[in-house]
This record gives structure tokens, sequence and C-alpha cells, in this order.
């Protein structure tokens, strides 16, 4: 979320929702919802839950930890079409906009921006599922920290304010003890003033891939001796906005990053193959008015959860061009409202696709926590994204499209989307024909689901 400023007993509570209300998705069920009808919304965004990460203690049972206005949640997702919550560990204030959560080990790091009395918060998992305990909460070492990520024994914080820090643009803390972090480095140490601060970082191996805001995204190795190296930067793009948050491909040669401000800027696709060369190769959006938050890279997908678009997952096995394969629009109000988008802060926050169960759960800052199947997605191998179909007539001026397809799709599904990247229309396919009587004229996109296959071809109706 942009940086702008303007304890009681928790019941143990769990809520499944399967038919209070209806949700536009593709491809994606939900297990479950989960909320605490006695959660308060802060006032200046009517935001209730906020930051979101899992963990998985040592016999397997999946935990979602959930924060919101008033601390953190700690959910047994195990079962998930009915989670438990365990416990709940309040922040020292209320009405916070922002938390941010991370895992090390057996102990969760709490953090959050907003203005004092606040502290980062150190809890003990090792008592899931019966309870946690909170072993560090102190605002000695800092007191606020924007955004935070941890790779092996260090803890990066970005936007770190307060305590014996001071400040820091971006700093990096070693946690071995993980009960008492020390500040290992600040960015200012080596490149003071190189930009105002770091909304987030994205860290592998010691290299750091910083979204800077509206100084645009760098990338430092932090090295032995732990000082700062800059590596790469992209300063100056075409339709720059406010750099916000990054996730690297496993290949370590893709960064997608999202920019949150203005309201509706593309996903950006960037080769980071040559650090001396950083380009942006693809720029796609699922909806003009949506705004990107938080991106997540789990093997080839990409797990998006975005500002009034819910979580949006993507083909990027080829990086210059995403292929969306569907969406759980978890903010269900953009029906009842009738209108798109719906408020600029609504809608899911953040997601974590890593449990072992290959269920994702999401936050949405109205709605709580969702926990999602995306198995038909994932169960889909990726082995021709670019399988070649052949349409005709393109453009297509009668009520019939014929498709010129391999025998890998005979009894495929197919769906076609409008230039918005809306869905229209799907059905699976009982021949080598579709209607689109029903098409208005304009540009279309054709997305053909086969035996371990996936095509994507555009085509043009006339009418």
């Amino acid at each position: 979320m942009k940086i702008i400023y303007s304890l009681a007993l928790v019941l143990v509570f769990s809520i499944n929702i399967t038919k209070a209300q209806t949700y536009q998705s593709q491809n994606i069920s939900m297990l479950s919802n989960w909320f605490d009808p006695a959660a308060v919304a802060e006032p200046s965004y009517g935001i209730k839950y906020n930051g979101i990460w899992g963990w998985t203690d040592t016999t397997g049972n999946e935990y979602a930890i959930v924060g919101s206005s008033a601390g953190a949640y700690f959910i047994n997702v195990t079962n998930p079409s009915a989670p438990v919550q365990c416990d709940f560990v309040p922040s020292r204030r209320d009405h916070c906009i922002w938390h941010e959560i991370k895992t090390y080990q057996n102990y969760c790091y709490i953090v959050s921006d907003d203005a004092a009395p606040n502290s980062l918060q150190i809890v003990d998992m090792s008592y899931l599922p019966d309870s946690v305990h909170v072993v560090y909460d102190s605002n000695s070492l800092f007191e606020r920290s924007h955004t935070i990520w941890i790779d092996g024994n260090k803890l990066y914080g970005g936007y770190v304010n307060g305590g014996s820090v001071g400040y820091a643009a971006m700093a990096v803390f070693d946690i071995s003890n993980p009960t008492s972090p020390v500040l290992l480095r600040k960015i200012e140490d080596d490149y003071p003033g190189i930009f105002s601060y770091a909304h987030d970082m994205y860290v592998r191996n010691d290299t750091v891939y910083a979204s800077a805001g509206y100084n645009g995204f760098f990338v430092f190795k932090l090295n032995s001796s732990n000082h700062f190296q800059l590596l790469g930067s992209l300063t100056n793009y075409f339709n720059q906005g406010y750099n916000h948050s990054s996730a690297l491909s496993n290949d370590g040669h893709t960064i997608i990053f999202c920019e949150e401000l203005p309201d509706g800027q593309p996903v950006r696709s960037v080769d980071v193959s040559d650090l001396s060369n950083i380009t942006i190769v693809a720029s796609f959006e699922s909806h003009p008015d949506a705004t990107p938050h938080n991106p997540f890279i789990k093997d080839n997908y990409l797990f998006l959860a975005y500002y009034q678009d819910g979580l949006q997952v993507y083909d990027i096995s080829n990086p210059s061009a995403p292929v969306r394969l569907g969406y759980f629009d978890t903010h269900w109000q953009n029906d009842s409202l009738g209108t798109y988008p719906a408020p600029a802060d609504a809608g899911a926050w953040g997601a974590y696709p890593w449990l072992p169960s290959g269920n994702v759960i999401v936050s949405d800052m109205q709605n709580g926590l969702y926990v999602l199947d995306v198995s038909t997605i994932t169960s889909i191998k990726q082995n021709d994204v670019s399988a070649q179909i052949y349409l005709y007539p393109n453009p297509a001026n009668s009520d019939q499209l014929n498709i010129l397809l391999p025998v890998s799709f005979h009894h495929a599904q197919y769906e076609i989307l409008n230039a918005n990247g809306q869905l229209i229309q799907k059905d699976f396919l009982s021949n080598s024909q579709i209607n689109i009587q029903q098409l208005n004229s304009g540009i279309y996109t054709l997305r053909l689901i086969g035996d371990n296959t996936i095509a994507v071809q555009k085509f043009v109706r006339t009418k």
C-alpha cells in the first residue's frame, strides 16, 4: 500500500461462505472465506485486513497469518473448507492501515508503518495449533517499517523508522538469533540519497530487487562484508508509475513488478538477465481500471493480488507474452454495487501460493481470508503455450469461427476474452467451429486449453 499518513480478547471464529455471495471467477474455486465479524475498519481507507503470509509446521499443518487493523490472526487452514482461528496478536495501536508479515524457522515477524505507538513483533509459532507466544515486542531497534523480506538469516526492511536505527530508506538485519535482530547495514551507508525509500524488496541469495516508488527499480548485492553494491537500475521508462513491489522468476531472468499509482497501471515483465541493460519486455493488465498490488511467482505461474480484481493467475513461461489462466475476484461487492471498479482501496492485498497442499490463500481488505483451489490451473502442463492454431475467416464476418488445430486440442475448453481481458464466452469444443453470433464488432482473444497444452490467438469480429 502506498505511504500516505493521514485489546480485546478475540473469540475463535471461522466461517465458510459458499452461497451468500456471488463471485466472478475462472478456473479457480473457493474452498472457504474466513473473517472476524468483530473486525473494525480503519477510518482512512476502510481497510479491515492487510498483509498475509503462510507457514507449515513440522507435522504438515498449514496456517494463514493475516494482518488486520488491530493485529494479526493465526488461522489453521489444514482443512481448507473449515479454517480455524488459533490465536490473535494485537498490535500496539488500532486503526492500522499496514501490516506486513514474514516467517523464519518457527518465528513470525510482524511490522507496521502506522504512526506511533508501534513496534516490531516476533512471534514463536512452535506452540501451534494451540496458540502462539509473543517473544519480542519492542520499538528499541525500530518502531516502524513499511515492508519486510527475509532471505536466509537476514531480514530486509523498507522505509524503516525509529529506535536505534533512526531512519533508513532500506536496511538489513541479522536474525541468526531469531529473537534478537541486529542491524547490519543501511543503504545510506553506501549510497546516501540514491532514492527516497525502498517501498518493498524481493531478495534472493543476498541480491536485492528494490521497488523504490517514484524513483524506480534498483538491484543491489549485499556482499560478504555486508556492504551494498549497486548492480543495475531502471529509473526512466514509458508510462512510469509508483514502483510498488516485485517477484523474481525461478531462473532469475525475469522480474515482475507492480506499480500502485496512478490507479490502473499495467503489470511489467522485465528482463534482468543482464543487469547493465534491464529491459521491460511486456506490459499487461487484468482490467484497465484495476490496480495490481503484490506479485508472487511459483514455478511458471504468476499470482497477482489485485485491488478491485482479486487473485489473477498468469502463465509466464514466455515472459514476453504472459497468458492469463484464471482469476477469482474476492471483492464480491463489485457485482452487488453494479459498477466497476470498486473503491480504489478495495479487494485483494496479498497472496501466498506456497502451501504444500497447493491451495492459495488471499487476504481481501474488506472480506478477510480466502482459501482458493487453483488445481485446475496447475494441472495444466505448460509444455506448449504457443501451440499453433489457425482461425478463419479472420477478420470474421460470419457467425461461425473455424479453427484448424492439433489433435491435442480436440475436446478442449475454449474461452473468448474481449479487448479488456474480460471473459465473455466459454464452453467446450464439440467440433472445429465456434458460434460467435453474439459478439459485437471488435478485437477478441481466443484461448484454448487442451491436453497439456494452451494456445492463444487473436481475431477480429466484423458485422
